[in-house]
């Protein structure tokens, strides 16, 4: 990232550097000239398909490395024209252009209400379900991922716009960039608290996410362990996510996790069985049976694990040892992830 080491305050006119800064101020508004001559070539009916192109690229540029031009870019008005290109070109070159500067500017927090309300949320979920080059549809999750963050509202809007069956697609078969994208905006869309993420969570299970995220947690040579558990422990908050995760044969995964996995993949495993122990006197036995006591038991003996982990890894064992016929726990233990 491009960054001012000094402050300006500190360039002193008489100083070698303060001629420097006095030299450099002209520069400051050349750049937002040409800032605001790209946003009326973008916006302006006259320009053709290589303008177009030519414009969007460069502020695509412009705002991938340094925050004070993804502001200026906004304040010059980009926001419509772009969010007009997609909606209205079918070029994939001049769509990727756009979703990736779309992307860039999102990158600043104070830009994301300002994408939000400029409509760019459907245009985005457009070019994640249909863009022709791989790159627009990656940059695309990546910045849907980027706007779920600005608040709930946000995120129940992007679920709304069918985001989540696009992005379990995405996890089940993207580029290695394309998956981990799409797995930290579906835990972005599926952690957020109250019905947001009770909807979001329940169509990431109807997509099959569940599947998807086994798969991955499945096979650590794919380097996506963490994020897939991750995720899963947002799924595993909902019964429906709990049935997903046993009838598509979780237990197992979860418990090899528990005895051979690396510490933050114990953590993971040990929460998302605590879950789907919670209230199941069924699914505690299941859990038992494949063998977790013994791992548990040396996990919550561990000098090495965090005393928050050992307490959770005792809780769960408190679980798998009660009958199969007791009662169910009064109040489920709290699995946040702590």
């Amino acid at each position: 990232m491009d960054s001012d080491a000094a402050d300006s305050n500190d360039l002193l006119p008489s100083s070698p550097a303060g001629k420097i800064h006095r030299l450099l101020r002209p520069c400051a508004t050349e750049t937002d000239g040409a800032i605001t001559a790209l946003v009326q070539e973008l916006d302006s009916p006259a320009s053709s398909l290589d303008d177009l192109r030519g414009a969007a690229m460069e502020l695509r540029l412009m705002a991938k490395h340094n925050p004070d031009k993804r502001l200026h870019i906004v304040a010059a008005g980009a926001l419509p024209p772009l969010v007009a290109l997609l909606k209205s070109r079918a070029d994939p070159l001049l769509q990727e252009h756009g979703v990736t500067a779309l992307l860039n500017l999102s990158l600043c927090e104070e830009n994301r209400v300002a994408i939000v309300d400029a409509g760019a949320v459907c245009p985005l979920v457009r070019a994640l379900k249909s863009a022709a080059f791989p790159a627009a549809r990656e940059n695309a999750a990546c910045a849907l991922l980027r706007l779920a963050q600005l608040d709930g509202a946000a995120a129940a809007a992007i679920g709304r716009a069918g985001t989540v069956p696009l992005l379990v697609s995405l996890l089940e078969s993207g580029s290695a960039r394309g998956r981990k994208d799409a797995a930290t905006a579906l835990y972005a869309l599926c952690s957020i608290g109250g019905g947001s993420g009770s909807e979001n969570r329940a169509r990431a299970v109807e997509a099959g996410a569940v599947r998807a995220l086994l798969d991955l947690m499945a096979e650590p040579e794919r380097g996506m362990v963490d994020k897939a558990a991750y995720v899963l422990h947002a799924l595993v908050a909902a019964e429906a996510g709990r049935v997903a995760a046993v009838a598509e044969g979780g237990v197992p995964v979860l418990v090899d996790m528990v005895e051979a996995g690396t510490p933050r993949h114990k953590e993971m495993a040990t929460l998302c069985l605590l879950h789907v122990c919670s209230d199941s006197a069924a699914y505690r036995t299941m859990v038992a049976r494949e063998g977790a006591i013994p791992p548990l038991v040396a996990l919550s003996q561990s000098s090495s694990a965090r005393p928050k982990l050992r307490a959770k890894a005792e809780v769960l064992i408190g679980l798998l040892r009660q009958p199969a016929s007791g009662s169910l726990v009064r109040e489920p233990p709290s699995v946040s992830a702590a």
